[in-house]
């Protein structure tokens, strides 16, 4: 293609070396992007569970409309086990990343069992 023509995904060029090849990867970076996500992930599920018990309150407090209470309660408490799952997968990601940065600069894990 040439150019001047627009492209339905814009690329970063700094994403690709002018010979093609990919650049290299940051391990660091990707680290600390990962315990960001982590903390984000950690703090939907505190948000989510919070709000859940505040929901649990509700349907005590107002008879009326409890059963509306309790299902919000049940879908907050499932959005809060969900964004647990989310932040323990990236804790697993930044340990990935952690132990890929190590052996790139030549620190080796030894393995005694």
């Amino acid at each position: 293609m040439a150019e001047n023509q627009h492209h339905l995904f814009h690329h970063n060029k700094d994403e690709v070396n002018p010979i093609g090849a990919e650049k290299p990867v940051d391990y660091r970076k990707e680290e600390k992007h990962k315990k960001h996500l982590e903390q984000t992930g950690g703090l939907g599920a505190a948000a989510t569970g919070v709000y859940a018990l505040h929901e649990k309150h509700e349907a005590k407090k107002d008879p009326q409309h409890a059963h509306k209470h309790k299902v919000e309660e049940e879908i907050a408490a499932a959005v809060a086990v969900g964004a647990g799952g989310y932040a323990f997968h990236e804790h697993h990601g930044k340990k990935d990343a952690k132990k890929q940065e190590e052996e790139a600069h030549g620190k080796q894990h030894h393995h005694l069992f």
